[in-house]
């Protein structure tokens, strides 16, 4: 590659990582309790933000999280393609084998566990909400060959059409039946993608079993400031915030408008004033807070970390 000199031997040497005397600088003094990391991590368009110039999808693909954790503003990050199907426990390995010591990871559970319909047919799922398939073919592997990366588990249940809906009262009943049968020591949380199971009676069952409710910046759910207004949403002794597209966009058109991910399209103020109240809501209440950030919120996640660490770093 043109930007890495060959070494004294005839090869390519590594080429240098970005700056990071700011984010250095900025990470002194973002809160202990405050967590920042990205959804996902394979990134090309990210060479020269968090990656050295010319980083390739290969390269990221054999060793991204070895590089993605030199940037400083990086504490957390989350694995997304534990949705779509369990991790081989050597993919686990190999992605502990990358990480440093503390460094723990927001994984979404895979969605045979966590839809109420299949995506595809929206006939029933036989398997949503199952504790013994949750144990196997998730915390067995999980547990065995990443324990000591292990954070928040997020069980994100899938949007639903009106008529799929449950009845009032259904979703909490399931899910203390699912927590009450789930083994004590991780942390958990849930993420709704339909609005109308934002409850009072949800809310109440997550606090019962100390699962956080994760406050998520997403299209079909109220903006992150009327989640956190919402009484009782914190709901555990760790919160989970996954900032991941604007309410009322959608996901594939942000993606092709956004690609690659390389600088700030949108800006979105409103989110930032709302992350400055949950931070400060977390630190009183003594709560680590884990903050994962999409590409789509405003077309490059580490630039939105950036900004967002700014934002509560600056006096007022």
């Amino acid at each position: 590659m043109a930007d890495r000199q060959l070494d004294l031997f005839g090869g390519a040497a590594p080429a240098a990582d970005p700056d990071f005397a700011e984010d250095r600088a900025l990470v002194a003094r973002v809160p202990d309790h405050v967590r920042f990391g990205t959804s996902s991590w394979t990134f090309p368009g990210w060479s020269g933000i968090v990656y050295p110039l010319g980083t390739t999808a290969r390269e990221l693909g054999e060793r991204g999280l070895e590089l993605y954790t030199r940037c400083p503003l990086f504490r957390t990050v989350g694995i997304d393609r534990s949705y779509y199907r369990p991790i081989e426990r050597d993919d686990l390995r190999r992605y502990a084998e990358q990480l440093p010591g503390g460094f723990p990871c927001v994984m979404k559970v895979w969605s045979e566990i966590t839809s109420r319909v299949h995506p595809s047919t929206r006939s029933p799922n036989p398997h949503f909400l199952d504790a013994s398939l949750f144990e196997d073919a998730v915390l067995g592997p999980v547990t065995e060959a990443f324990g000591a990366h292990a954070g928040p588990f997020v069980f994100e249940l899938a949007p639903l059409r009106d008529l799929e809906l449950p009845a009032p009262g259904e979703l909490p009943a399931a899910l203390g039946r699912f927590f009450e049968r789930l083994p004590r020591g991780f942390r958990y949380a849930v993420e709704l993608r339909s609005r109308e199971l934002f409850t009072p009676a949800y809310l109440a069952v997550l606090a019962r079993f100390g699962v956080a409710h994760v406050l998520n910046f997403w299209e079909r759910m109220p903006a992150l400031g009327a989640q956190l207004a919402a009484p009782g949403v914190l709901t555990a002794p760790f919160v989970v915030a996954r900032l991941l597209i604007p309410p009322g966009e959608r996901y594939e058109e942000k993606k092709a408008e956004y690609a690659p991910f390389d600088r700030i399209v949108d800006p979105q103020p409103g989110l930032y004033d709302d992350f400055v109240r949950l931070v400060e809501a977390t630190r009183r209440r003594g709560a680590e807070l884990f903050v994962i950030v999409n590409n789509k919120v405003e077309g490059s996640s580490p630039l939105t970390i950036r900004g967002l660490a700014r934002r509560i770093t600056t006096p007022p």
